[in-house]
């Protein structure tokens, strides 16, 4: 997101609203929308990274031509419409002048034009597309992405710090991020938001086993940002929050690796970070992940009264799909306190603010939380109190409903459908929804997800003649053993 800062020197031309895209865009939130250009790009073997904020970007006016990786995607998308009709400024209206960072000094080297599809500012879109560095990616080159030298390259005052996120915020050289460095600009700041959402992409693909120990590096260069101070208000006020949801973001990949530990203090970092700006929305955040964590931490009570504070501080954000996320964390605790009546009550409560619908309101962090992730959590409160064919039910609800993008996801929901089935007396059913779930290991990596696995597998051992059970277990068995 390195681009927010791009912008052409004082441009004549004010940015006009998109109203056609926002048309497009129709009842969904920006984080839904965003979340369907993804998705839209994988069915074409595009990678984009898009988000709420470009959204916002797009329909502002700011971007008046995407790239060429978003055009494509976007003419997938409305088949028979043209660009044009999408609402953006054609091509060859916005070419031939040099971006400019606003707040950091002139570049000292000139970006390859074919890596810079439009150069103005309001122009074009200025996220990645494809991840050089992305370990599942097939390619072992290590060429500087757009993001690098976009927002790195420009002799703005953290560069050291900020290089050691890296494209796509993964750092091959994690002492950068203790070396000396000057005030941050708003490039800076862009990488670093960059870094959360690649962080976030990757793990619903792939999981959080592969991704934790790599995230630790752009987390301390974050925090050196920070240090450094900035050069104006906005862009300081933009780093905290950045460094505030990597923290969550490095917090939930030790969460879901099985890091408890970890996780508490990076949960606990964002929390601290978040009270000392004021900003409500994360401080949400961090209890929401807190709540989560206690839950599967064994603490319920902490679990309920994480979720209690999340509530009361998320209220100014004014997002209805928040507060019933952090109602089902409240749900959570209460079943593990095995109080029904207060869990119903949240599962209710939960329901209700889920169905006033979507708002631009929502943080975009949130992009994973539909109704798919609204049923597996409601899985997880009825498995806790033991009402199995309940909690299955609503397992395989989620799973049904899960968008493909969220391959982690559709395994977790379907992990826990074999276990509410195989608890619940239905082992033969229990080891079709587990085989589901081993081809998905092949491309999700998680140890929660291979936890509940093999919980599941321990209690089938006692059916291994029923239908499917036998070979369920044996592939399970042959599985490979993380460290």
């Amino acid at each position: 997101m390195a681009s927010s800062t791009v912008a052409s020197s004082q441009s004549d031309r004010p940015a006009r609203p998109n109203l056609a895209f926002r048309r497009l865009r129709g009842q969904r939130s920006p984080a839904e929308f965003a979340a369907a250009v993804r998705r839209a790009g994988l069915e074409i073997g595009e990678q984009v990274s898009c988000d709420a904020r470009y959204v916002g970007r797009v329909e502002a006016g700011e971007i008046r031509c995407p790239n060429y990786a978003y055009e494509r995607v976007f003419l997938h998308m409305f088949p028979g419409r043209t660009l044009t009709d999408l609402g953006f400024a054609p091509r060859s209206s916005v070419r031939g002048r040099r971006a400019r960072d606003i707040e950091d000094t002139p570049p000292t080297h000139t970006p390859d034009p074919a890596n810079a599809p439009c150069e103005t500012d309001r122009a074009c879109e200025p996220y990645e597309t494809r991840n050089p560095y992305d370990p599942f990616h097939p390619h072992d080159t290590f060429e500087e992405s757009d993001v690098l030298r976009r927002a790195f390259m420009t002799g703005g005052g953290a560069t050291v710090a900020a290089a050691s996120l890296g494209p796509a915020g993964f750092s091959r050289d994690a002492s950068a991020a203790q070396r000396a460095v000057r005030r941050a600009g708003a490039g800076d700041a862009g990488a670093l938001e960059e870094a959360v959402r690649r962080i976030r992409l990757l793990d619903d693909r792939h999981g959080a086993d592969g991704l934790y120990r790599r995230a630790a590096a752009p987390l301390r260069a974050a925090y050196a940002l920070l240090d450094a101070g900035a050069t104006r208000q906005t862009t300081a006020d933009r780093l905290y929050s950045g460094a505030g949801e990597l923290a969550i973001s490095v917090g939930w990949l030790a969460h879901d690796s099985g890091r408890f530990d970890d996780a508490r203090s990076h949960y606990a970092e964002a929390l601290a970070t978040a009270r000392m700006t004021g900003d409500p929305g994360l401080e949400a955040h961090a209890f929401c992940n807190t709540a989560f964590l206690a839950r599967d931490a064994g603490r319920p009570r902490e679990a309920v009264r994480a979720a209690q504070a999340a509530q009361r501080v998320a209220r100014p954000v004014g997002s209805a799909r928040l507060m019933s996320l952090l109602a089902l964390r409240e749900a959570g605790g209460w079943a593990g306190l095995a109080d029904r009546v207060a869990c119903e009550q949240a599962l209710a409560r939960a329901q209700t603010l889920f169905e006033r619908g979507p708002s631009d309101a929502d943080p975009e962090w949130m992009s994973f939380y539909g109704e798919a992730e609204l049923e597996g959590l409601e899985a997880q409160c009825w498995s806790t109190l033991g009402d199995w064919p309940r909690a299955a039910r609503h397992a395989r609800r989620a799973a049904q409903l899960q968008d493909r993008h969220f391959t982690r996801n559709i395994a977790l929901y379907t992990a826990e459908l074999a276990d509410d089935l195989a608890r619940g007396g239905r082992p033969d059913e229990a080891a079709v929804a587990g085989m589901r779930v081993l081809d998905l290991l092949e491309e999700v990596q998680s140890s929660r997800i291979q936890t509940m696995l093999a919980a599941t597998a321990r209690v089938l051992l006692p059916h291994r003649r029923a239908s499917g059970v036998s070979a369920f277990l044996d592939r399970h068995a042959s599985l490979p053993r993380t460290a």
